[in-house]
């Protein structure tokens, strides 16, 4: 015997009659996995996987781009190929809504940094750093993704960051990475480097102003902490 599917759980012809802004979290979800598993409609799985994803993530879909690939693997209905796509699909959303680059915004103040950032690195699982080549007035002239680490660490190589510097003629420049914890506080390292290639940027007369660490939608500044 069969029974009627809840509208509830028919979230194609929801789509159809109230359109996507009308859609709960879970509706969407469920749209994109396109089906469930022998037990559980394509909705009730949604409902289970943002369930699971918020006891360590936090709510909502943003929750669910945040956790490892290996960790959606093993969600019940998701498998290697659905969590390569959702965590694509969290790659598309972050770059829709990274602001474009205005080449005649001046970079001068710690906060218009972190805002640029904030959205590309703040829901890393890896520690990346990134390199602003800045010209006399403070605009950008490039910037380039110098180096990914593990999940605990990244390398900050001081000789890529002049060779790309020296070639852009940048006359000041700015580093940034993330700390995939969420805190920004430096580690040890992160002040030996820092110092280490603010020393070498003034041999080379191309001064570090400032190194900023973002995190959970925070971010920290040496120079704001008048350590540069």
């Amino acid at each position: 015997m069969t029974y009627p599917i809840p509208k509830e759980e028919m979230p194609f012809e929801r789509y159809a009659m109230y359109g996507p802004e009308n859609l709960s979290e879970s509706e969407l979800l469920a749209i994109f996995l396109r089906s469930g598993t022998k037990t559980r409609s394509a909705c009730q799985l949604a409902k289970d996987i943002l369930l699971k994803c918020e006891k360590d993530y936090g709510k909502g879909l943003q929750a669910l781009f945040s956790m490892p690939l290996e960790e959606l693997k093993e969600l019940p209905g998701i498998g290697p190929i659905k969590a390569v796509q959702i965590k694509c699909l969290g790659e598309i959303c972050k770059r829709m809504n990274r602001p474009a680059i205005d080449p005649r915004k001046v970079y001068k103040t710690p906060e218009s940094v972190a805002e640029y950032y904030m959205d590309i690195l703040s829901h890393l699982e890896y520690e990346c750093v990134h390199l602003m080549c800045l010209d006399t007035k403070g605009c950008l002239v490039k910037e380039k993704r110098i180096s990914m680490g593990s999940i605990k660490m990244s390398l900050i190589p001081p000789r890529e960051i002049f060779l790309e510097a020296l070639q852009t003629k940048a006359v000041n420049i700015i580093l940034i990475h993330n700390h995939p914890s969420g805190e920004v506080m430096p580690s040890k390292k992160d002040m030996e480097c820092t110092r280490q290639i603010a020393d070498l940027g003034k041999l080379l007369d191309i001064p570090l102003l400032d190194h900023i660490i973002i995190g959970n939608h925070k971010f920290y500044s040496f120079r704001q902490e008048k350590i540069l």
